[in-house]
């Protein structure tokens, strides 16, 4: 054995000439290398050895982003056709609708996958204030502040397949925009311990020599990541993951819509879009409606065509054009005038509809009440993009194998929204002096009031508008990509999409990327500003309510929501939330309100609520509900009208009585 010392030396300098290109068959050999300077500038990737179980992850982050000067963020988000998994159909997705974006969603699912990964000891939804902590083990960090971001961790639990488990950070308020977060994760432990990290982030954070290309292209970029991680207490070799990101710019996300939203106001002039009246019906519950009308009003038309599957028209500046072929379209509305009005002129209330519902909802026996007890004239409009005209055309792009397709459902939506704001300059200019119908009307009292996902989407109108100050949002609840897996409404979406992708992965990676696309006519995009600050526009403020053991919307999400408003938790005797402040009552500001119908507790993981009669249209049902919505509209004021101040109402859970088995167990 005297030759081993002679071979084991030879071997070492024979490696030594190799250099950092020589690795093991992990890509990584421990040969030492560095230091390194910190430089922030990212190299381009399609998929990312940092996580080589899944193309596409850790996302969001910089990798798929290239230099662009002429952006605010001088970054521009590029995801190369082959980032995006295959559908099964053999299809491929193209990721040019991206390229318009300076960023990622301020209201992102943070994805990558660690095999095996357990959730001891990481901050929950229950646990929301663990991601503060010096030793949590997940981190979102604001490299201009230095703050970290509150968040939890979950694994996906929409199937039961160990091997392609995505692994899922979610802040729970809305995230800067046009700034660059780190996350990072550490001593995430397994059922053996903790995790190990992969060769290429092991070589990055270990400084040791690698033969995959982009390692040694990051080492400046990680030298500055690990800096600021390290001044933020996470030390640099109790990492397992770090990579970073950039949020898109306000003026990226919000400039289409505030671009057509002025324009549209401009041409329309002091007496709002021309209208017509097709129908009048003044027996239509004659006991409390004076009159239901049905008409028409005329608006540009920003999309190629007005149908479902439509694309905005761009001009040579970017920003959306009138169609030059057919610059305006006909959008029906309906208004329903109470007899109340027919004494005192009415306020003026803008409903926003439910989920691929339509304007036809305000006829329900709850809105009649609402109306004629409160003296409101209440009116809608379908919101184009999301109304039932778009159902099948939204289920048709998941199930075709491009998910790029899903584009059209959101440029369709600016429509739709542009539609709505538009109805009520109508409704409070030229509706307003209608020789019939106008002296039934107060056009300075303007009101909006959305559920659902008129509730949603009403995080966006109520940011946006420039004649509705105040407004009620119901059951409501932000982002989207955070709703959804949690809500029994998207069920059979998810069936179709689980044709078209049947990796779990895939599809936590497709919600993604639509959650991008979706900011722009979303609230996470858009209700951060909305107490102020877009350009041209109001502050606003909002009274949202929403029912514990919701099935259709979360109040996780509710808390997103209210958290990034800055509004006020009012006590209603039913819990403490996490980042809201607790008050008896409001003088002014946005507020929120919870209702308690006595169902169990919502599951933490991301399954729907399922147990008991679904909450989701009680609230509005609630006498003292109607109460508190006519008294913040009418006066800015948040009050709670709950018998003994305590919105509490178990007798109409439904439950049986029994135990209810935890749905997010194995």
């Amino acid at each position: 054995m005297r030759f081993r010392p002679l071979l084991l030396s030879v071997v070492a300098a024979a490696l030594a000439t190799l250099g950092p290109g020589c690795g093991s068959s992990s890509g990584s050999s421990e040969q030492k290398v560095g230091p390194f300077e910190p430089k922030v500038e990212w190299v381009h990737l399609t998929c990312d050895p940092l996580v080589p179980t899944q193309c596409g992850f850790p996302f969001p982050s910089n990798v798929w982003t290239v230099d662009a000067a002429d952006t605010p963020t001088k970054r521009r988000v590029q995801i190369d056709d082959d980032s995006i998994p295959p559908a099964l159909n053999g299809k491929k997705s193209i990721g040019a609708p991206w390229s318009k974006s300076d960023g990622f969603s301020a209201g992102p699912a943070i994805l990558t996958q660690l095999p095996g990964a357990t959730l001891e000891g990481l901050p929950t939804l229950d646990t929301l204030a663990r991601s503060l902590e010096a030793d949590s083990p997940t981190v979102v960090l604001d490299t201009e502040t230095g703050e970290r971001i509150p968040h939890f961790a979950e694994l996906d639990r929409t199937r039961d397949d160990p091997e392609s488990v995505t692994f899922i950070i979610r802040p729970v308020v809305a995230l800067k925009d046009a700034r660059r977060y780190i996350v990072a994760i550490r001593k995430v432990r397994g059922e053996s311990g903790e995790l190990a990290p992969t060769p290429s982030f092991k070589a990055l954070r270990d400084s040791i020599a690698s033969s995959e290309p982009s390692v040694d292209a990051r080492r400046g970029l990680y030298a500055d990541i690990f800096q600021r991680l390290g001044g933020a207490g996470v030390e640099r070799e109790s990492l397992q993951l770090a990579w970073d990101f950039t949020t898109a710019s306000r003026e990226n996300v919000t400039g289409w819509l505030l671009h057509m939203r002025d324009e549209a106001l401009a041409q329309a002039g002091d007496s709002g879009p021309a209208y017509v009246i097709d129908k009048v019906d003044e027996d239509w519950e004659p006991d409390l409606i004076a009159y239901r009308i049905n008409g028409r009003m005329t608006v540009p038309l920003y999309l190629d065509k007005p149908e479902p599957g439509a694309h905005l028209v761009f001009g040579a500046d970017g920003m959306p054009d009138p169609n030059p072929a057919r610059p305006t379209y006909e959008v029906p509305f309906e208004v329903i005038v109470p007899k109340s009005a027919l004494t005192k002129p009415a306020a003026l209330l803008q409903y926003g509809h439910g989920l691929l519902g339509a304007r036809t909802q305000i006829e329900a026996a709850n809105f009649r009440k609402l109306v004629s007890e409160k003296n409101y004239v209440i009116f809608a409009v379908d919101l184009a993009g999301m109304a039932e005209d778009d159902f099948g055309h939204i289920a048709n792009t998941l199930s075709s194998g491009q998910l790029e397709g899903i584009s059209t459902m959101f440029e369709r939506m600016h429509q739709g929204m542009l539609n709505s704001l538009l109805a009520m300059r109508m409704m409070s200019r030229g509706f307003a002096k209608d020789p019939k119908f106008g002296a039934y009307i107060d056009p300075t009292q303007r009101y909006y009031h959305g559920i659902s996902q008129g509730g949603i989407a009403g995080g966006v109108y109520m940011s946006a508008s420039t004649d509705v100050e105040r407004g009620a949002l119901s059951v409501m609840g932000q982002p989207y990509g955070f709703l959804l897996n949690r809500s029994v409404d998207f069920g059979p979406f998810f069936l179709v999409m689980r044709g078209a992708y049947p990796d779990p992965r895939a599809q936590q990676l497709g919600l993604a990327l639509v959650q991008m696309l979706w900011d722009r006519v979303e609230p996470s995009g858009w209700t951060k500003h909305l107490a102020g600050g877009l350009p041209n526009t109001p502050a606003h403020a909002v009274l949202m309510t929403a029912a514990l053991g919701d099935h259709q919307v979360t109040t996780f999400g509710a808390h997103v929501m209210a958290r990034s408003v800055g509004a006020k938790h009012l006590e209603t005797g039913v819990r403490d939330i996490f980042g809201l402040d607790k008050v008896s009552e409001t003088p002014s500001g946005s507020v929120y309100a919870e209702y308690d119908f006595g169902l169990p507790k919502e599951p933490l993981c991301n399954v729907p609520m399922s147990h008991c009669e679904d909450p989701h249209g009680m609230v509005r049902k609630l006498q003292w509900s109607d109460d508190q919505l006519d008294a913040f509209l009418r006066t800015g004021q948040g009050k709670n009208f709950c018998p003994g101040g305590v919105c509490k109402f178990p007798e109409q859970s439904g439950c049986d009585g029994g135990s209810h088995a935890d749905l997010c167990a194995p």
